[in-house]
């Protein structure tokens, strides 16, 4: 049996800068996909996209 994926929690890019406020946080979860959110206004709300579309989304950024 694969083992199902499972809710990493909030954590920043790890392309975020150390010292900088521009950052944003990602979660994976099960059944919903990839949420974004901006570290600086978590309660702000969050962007969400299924896991196909986020593994697009990557392979555009690794390829530019």
């Amino acid at each position: 049996m694969p083992n199902a994926p499972r809710d990493t929690g909030w954590f920043k890019s790890s392309h975020s800068a150390g010292g900088s406020d521009a950052c944003v946080e990602c979660r994976i979860t099960p059944g919903h996909g990839v949420g974004v959110r901006d570290s600086k206004n978590a309660g702000g709300g969050s962007l969400w996209v299924g896991s196909a579309a986020w593994s697009r989304f990557l392979a555009h950024l690794k390829a530019e």
